[in-house]
């Protein structure tokens, strides 16, 4: 396949310890989501606002539901889909499945380099590695990297980040 697709370039897979972060975050979204959304149609049921349209009281609780299981059906390939690649000059981090994103970050561009967690990553030993660049645009994310592992490509970017900027 042409376009986004690099010819001969290997990419590292994310942790599929991923799926089970978002999973669970789109659990809890969810979940919250049906909640305040079901609340009209708890209010119809029992009387207390009868004139509500029926339609919408069992059509707001039913969109968050379909909304889950496309989470529960996709994250899984979303997941599979991401990854990074160390090259000679660059970084590359792809993303998406029908709307693809090949990020490259040239080590020179390098401003600094991020690692962050929150519970639910921490709790599967990922973490998020936060590309920042000299570019106006926004940072590049690769997440679901092993702990070691983000730690080790923290150091490595930054040392070819300053050796690059070192050369200019």
């Amino acid at each position: 396949m042409a376009g986004i697709d690099q010819d001969g370039v290997v990419f590292t897979p994310v942790s599929p310890k991923l799926t089970t972060v978002k999973l669970t975050a789109s659990t809890i979204g969810h979940l919250i989501g049906l909640a305040v959304l079901g609340v009209p149609l708890l209010l119809q049921r029992l009387g207390v606002w009868p004139d509500f349209w029926t339609w919408a009281a069992w059509g707001l609780p039913a969109l968050v539901l379909v909304s889950w299981v496309t989470d529960l059906v996709l994250i899984p390939r979303r997941v599979r889909a991401m990854g990074w690649a160390e090259r000679e000059d660059d970084l590359l981090w792809r993303e998406g499945v029908l709307f693809r994103t090949l990020n490259a970050v040239p080590y020179g561009r390098l401003q600094y380099v991020d690692t962050s967690d929150g519970p639910l990553l921490r709790r599967h030993g990922l973490q998020t590695l936060t590309l920042k660049t000299a570019a106006s645009g926004p940072d590049v994310e690769l997440q679901g990297i092993p702990a070691a592992t983000c730690d080790e490509l923290r150091e490595v970017l930054m040392a070819r980040g300053q050796a690059r900027l070192a050369g200019l």
